[in-house]
């Protein structure tokens, strides 16, 4: 009964805003354009603000997903600036309201046109780090780093085009792909056939993926492993492997998963640098502590759209970027894609080149 109240609650609290948020923009198209059918534009209005549900229904129902995904990025920008937007009118003589409401108007557009860009060009960054071991010095490895592809409706197959020119220009001895591949489900992987771009990347010695947290919401976990595989990545699930004469790679189910193994039970001994592909980085600690030498990690998107990186900095000990603890390097990337809204206000699409060298001891 509780649970039912509170599901209610969220509803009326939800819809209380969507009509707040309805209720300046209509205004806006009143002033502006005249507008006057009130009753038709809140039922769209509805249709709009409840079009992620709708677009779940049926894939034959697609439109109102994307519809959705957009609405998430105008539900957040709405929130911070409508009210600002109210006081400043209220308190601003009358004169100067439609000023305030073109230049909030222009503010929106940038934020999507700017977060589009931002989300749909990835770039390069460019990692050096040494580690010490004595079996490979003088030696040295590149890696190609990306995470969070969320590959779907909204992150078609061009996209993952890009990823592999980007990558492949790299000529990296190592690819790592470090969890949500796919957007929830792969049924868009599949029909638009993007294993055959997937097979494409290059590296000497192999390409490697784990889960991430949308891989359990979609829970095909067999079928996406399935799809993987299929296109040459090998996909680490709670497993650690010997790459000859390479690493010691250990690919960590998600924490979403609840009876993944600890990692105490996936170290090795070996001479060889051991390296972690790890989706959520909630622990840097414990790696540093078992003697791993790098762990790679994405989830967090760096936020994806200001201001979330202020939560992500609070709920995670490395958001993004790197991070040295001990002997261990710890890298976690934006990702390649975005989860939701196509847009990036706070970070950009990329992927990472990691170039190690080898020193002895």
């Amino acid at each position: 009964m509780k649970k039912y109240s509170v599901s209610i609650l969220a509803f009326l609290l939800y819809s209380a805003v969507v009509f707040y948020l309805g209720w300046n923009v209509y205004t806006f198209l009143h002033d502006w354009f005249g507008v006057t059918w009130k009753i038709p534009f809140y039922v769209i209005w509805y249709v709009i603000g409840f079009s992620m549900l709708i677009g779940r229904l049926s894939h034959k129902l697609d439109i109102f997903t994307i519809i959705g995904y957009y609405w998430l990025a105008f539900f957040q920008y709405g929130i911070l600036l409508f009210p600002i937007t109210n006081l400043i009118i209220w308190l601003a003589p009358n004169s100067s309201r439609d000023l305030i409401e073109f230049f909030v108007c222009q503010l929106f557009i940038l934020i999507f046109l700017f977060g589009s860009y931002y989300a749909y060009t990835p770039v390069t960054r460019i990692k050096e780090i040494i580690i010490k071991n004595d079996l490979l010095a003088d030696q040295t490895l590149r890696i190609v780093l990306g995470s969070d592809f969320h590959l779907g409706l909204v992150m078609p197959k061009r996209q993952l085009k890009k990823f592999v020119r980007l990558s492949n220009a790299e000529e990296p001895d190592l690819v790592f792909l470090a969890g949500d591949l796919v957007d929830d489900l792969p049924y868009w992987y599949e029909k638009n056939n993007m294993m055959e771009e997937m097979k494409k990347l290059e590296a000497t010695h192999g390409v490697y993926g784990i889960l991430g947290n949308h891989e359990y919401y979609g829970n095909q976990i067999e079928k996406t492993v399935q799809l993987m595989e299929e296109s040459q990545v090998k996909m680490l699930l709670d497993e650690t492997i010997v790459i000859q004469d390479v690493c010691v790679l250990t690919g960590r189910e998600d924490v979403t998963n609840k009876n993944r193994k600890p990692l105490e039970s996936l170290k090795m001994d070996s001479p060889l640098p051991w390296f972690i592909m790890e989706h959520t980085p909630k622990d840097i600690e414990t790696p540093a502590k078992l003697g791993a030498d790098l762990q790679v990690s994405g989830h967090t998107h760096r936020g994806q759209m200001w201001p979330n990186q202020l939560l992500t900095r609070l709920s995670f000990p490395l958001d993004y970027g790197y991070k040295k603890v001990e002997q261990l390097h710890a890298i976690t990337t934006s990702g390649f894609g975005f989860w939701g809204p196509p847009i990036r206000t706070n970070s950009r699409a990329e992927l990472w080149r990691i170039d190690i060298k080898f020193t002895k001891s």
